[in-house]
């Protein structure tokens, strides 16, 4: 397994696939230099190298660093399989799953397939990533027409959205919370997060003085996060517009067990950069919160308008504020719409399922190898 790093907050599905996949797995990324793994420290090198080359557009040369050195590891270790997480570290190691032949299947997650920086800059080499990969995993509809597009072969495609953790994620009783709002996500420019505050201050300029204790509450960082609090600042939104910061998992699932709903305002970023399928919303859902969003990406694959949520066009400040608005008048609906979102992930787009899509791809490609 090769991924760019394990250690971001927002990777929860990487660790995840370390921990659960049923299988016995050796993995690399491309931000650890173990002293002690010699094949792990010349990778995580080698990355950097790659990404240097990457930079200067030397593209066919950046490929060779990693693929030299997972060459080496696959020599080593004689893996069935070699799991790759987003297609820009897949380019990178591809050569070395067509020179001794063991089986590659990539991760794409969101901005790999969308983002001009790297989906025009590595269109061609991603040609050649789908001809080599013997399986792809996306996670929405839109990323998988853009994959097929490219040359993915349809019977080796699986859309699987990574799933929320159902241990972590219950309990939620919206009807009962106060009319606050929970937005979970990194401040860039995909998650909307300034869009969000401005449909926000709509509703308190509508309902504020009536009620005192309407509040949004954000977790993350990100670039955008100084403008949010300025724009907070700007809006006299102070009393009721908290940052919290990083938080983990376990933070989350407690936060989500004390608002009315959960809020975020994902669309496409000025670069072309989209999401695949946001966890936080299908978190979200599984504890019991209705979600107010866009129709972006993956999202109304998992949240059903009028039925789990409730969805606004992309960019359509009003039109979330008025659905904001919605859920903190009506807790009745608030819990309707929780109640239903909570079986909807149960049913098919918990962590579960996806480990279970996942393995299944990967025993595939094993078992169809030529001895």
């Amino acid at each position: 397994m090769l991924a760019p790093t394990r250690r971001a907050a927002s990777e929860t599905f990487i660790r995840a696939n370390l921990e659960a996949l049923p299988f016995q797995v050796t993995a690399c990324f491309g931000d650890e230099y173990p002293l002690g793994r010699p094949l792990a420290l010349a990778y995580g090198l080698a990355i950097v190298l790659s990404k240097l080359l990457t930079r200067l557009h030397l593209l066919r040369l950046a490929g060779m660093p990693a693929a030299l050195v997972t060459w080496l590891l696959i020599r080593w270790k004689r893996p069935e399989a070699v799991l790759v997480d987003f297609g820009f570290e897949a380019v990178r190691v591809m050569e070395a799953c067509a020179w001794t032949g063991v089986p590659l299947v990539v991760h794409f997650r969101g901005s790999d397939a969308s983002a001009r920086g790297r989906l025009g800059l590595l269109r061609g080499r991603y040609r050649r990533l789908l001809a080599i990969a013997a399986g792809v995993v996306v996670k929405s509809r839109p990323m998988a027409e853009t994959l097929l597009a490219l040359g993915a072969r349809p019977e080796r495609l699986l859309i699987s959205p990574s799933g929320a953790n159902a241990r972590l994620f219950h309990g939620s009783h919206p009807a009962a919370m106060p009319p606050v709002l929970l937005a979970v996500g990194r401040f860039v420019a995909k998650k909307g997060p300034l869009h969000t505050i401005r449909a926000f201050a709509l509703v308190c300029e509508a309902l504020g003085a009536a009620m005192p204790t309407l509040a949004l509450w954000m977790v993350g960082e990100g670039p955008l996060l100084s403008e949010a609090r300025a724009l907070v600042r700007s809006l006299d939104l102070e009393g009721r517009v908290q940052f919290l910061g990083v938080r983990g998992q376990d933070d989350v699932a407690q936060l989500m067990r004390q608002v009315r709903g959960f809020v975020q305002h994902s669309l496409v970023a000025p670069d072309g950069d989209s999401e695949g399928n946001p966890v936080a919303v299908m978190e979200a859902q599984l504890s019991g919160l209705p979600v107010v969003a866009t129709r972006h990406a993956g999202i109304p694959e998992v949240v059903l308008d009028g039925e789990s949520g409730l969805l606004v066009e992309e960019g359509d400040e009003q039109a979330m504020a008025k659905a904001i608005t919605r859920l903190v008048v009506d807790p009745a609906l608030a819990a309707r719409l929780g109640d239903c979102g909570r079986r909807r992930i149960q049913e098919g787009f918990t962590i579960d399922h996806h480990l279970r899509q996942l393995s299944d791809l990967l025993l595939q490609v094993m078992t169809e190898v030529e001895p």
